[in-house]
């Protein structure tokens, strides 16, 4: 059993934030049923190449552990059919622009007159209220907006986005949170909530000590690459054949790494003796590590510092991680069968837990998959209703 295992979600949700959101629930065992646009389906089935079959790899990646069914929802047949699923499930999740759910009538004050228990999720680009609720938010948007970008990228460069999409999958984990702790307070309550997540907010609440600088000087942080603005040597340097990350956070990581790159004169240079003087430093000290860092292998490197106990790592490719032995010790790659696709992989949820595993994984559904099962079985239509509202393109 896993442990939200008998919470049903209505997925409304498209594209990144909402389907990695309730994907995480379906991880943990709600059963998401997931609302889809007759003939087109989740924009991102659209978002290829690359596919996998049939399939857009992109889809695959974030709707797992799935039901897919088709509605129009707005047919006054599909509304119909949208509310009797409503009343059937605990949560809510959509990402529309604010305003969307309630020109269609299914807004939160409406879905909570009628499901007082019901835990309702928004995620958009800055909120569900304030002055600029009705701007688009997108990904990018977000990072820029919120401060992000701004720090990101090299010293005397162009700002750079994150290598992933951070704002959307931050966010998507923002709601999983928020509702999860909606359920908990409704344990007491017996009342639902409305969760209101914002990328914007989302991003800005990850600049932590970046804000702490801000409001501790007044002064705002700079683009430093890879450069960590209170800590040195923190950060990526290049080996003869690849680069790592060296994490020297403290006097003592200092001292063990010099140790390990056999260099005690550098132990003995007044200049670097305490953490403070290395970051007062950095412009001598950096690049005399370049140049140390620069003699050995990558691998080499691994061995020499993970033997010391110096906090480092290899940048390592997307391929490397996805066949890493690491991730396949800790039995986080799934395998699920499609019936277009073939053999889907994945990485897993990071979430381990000891009493109630999340070990199942079914592939992302195909687009209207379960539109009868759900329809007939959960819903109590009968088959010649179905078929009418299939004849009349509502499903």
């Amino acid at each position: 059993m896993r442990p939200l295992e008998g919470l049903r979600v209505v997925d409304l949700t498209r594209v990144l934030s909402g389907p990695y959101c309730t994907m995480q629930l379906g991880d943990m065992g709600a059963e998401v049923i997931k609302v889809e646009q007759p003939g087109k389906g989740d924009d991102t089935r659209a978002f290829a190449p690359p596919y996998q079959g049939d399939q857009a790899a992109y889809f695959l990646s974030v709707n797992r552990n799935k039901k897919s069914i088709t509605l129009d929802m707005k047919s006054e047949a599909g509304k119909g059919v949208l509310w009797r699923l409503i009343d059937k499930s605990d949560i809510l999740v959509e990402n529309f622009r604010p305003g969307a759910m309630h020109r269609l009538g299914f807004g939160y004050a409406a879905v909570k007159k009628r499901r007082p228990a019901m835990v309702y999720a928004s995620i958009s680009g800055f909120g569900a209220s304030g002055p600029q609720k009705n701007r688009a938010g997108y990904d990018v948007i977000a990072q820029g907006e919120a401060g992000i970008m701004d720090i990101t990228g090299p010293r005397d460069g162009a700002p750079y986005k994150v290598g992933i999409a951070v704002a959307d999958l931050v966010s998507g984990l923002y709601a999983v949170q928020g509702i999860l702790a909606a359920l908990y307070a409704a344990k007491s309550t017996g009342q639902g909530q409305h969760v209101d997540i914002s990328m914007y907010e989302a991003m800005a609440s990850l600049l932590t000590f970046n804000a702490g600088i801000y409001f501790a000087t007044g002064e705002t942080p700079k683009r430093r690459g890879n450069e960590h603005p209170t800590i040195v040597p923190y950060e990526t340097f290049e080996a003869a054949d690849g680069w790592i990350n060296l994490g020297v956070a403290n006097d003592d990581l200092w001292r063990r790494f010099c140790k390990a790159a056999e260099t005690p004169d550098l132990v003995d240079d007044p200049r670097f003796a305490k953490a403070a003087d290395r970051v007062r430093n950095r412009e001598a000290l950096v690049p005399l590590i370049r140049a140390i860092v620069k003699a050995r292998s990558r691998d080499e490197w691994m061995a020499r510092l993970d033997k010391a106990g110096v906090p480092s790592g290899a940048i390592r490719t997307v391929g490397e991680v996805c066949e890493s032995d690491l991730l396949k010790a800790r039995g986080m790659l799934a395998q699920m069968e499609h019936a277009s696709a073939g053999v889907v992989k994945a990485v897993k949820s990071a979430v381990h837990l000891s009493g109630t595993p999340l070990d199942a994984y079914t592939a992302p559904p195909r687009l209207g998959q379960h539109t009868r099962e759900v329809l007939t079985r959960l819903l109590g239509y009968s088959a010649a209703e179905v078929n009418a509202l299939t004849r009349d393109r509502v499903v």
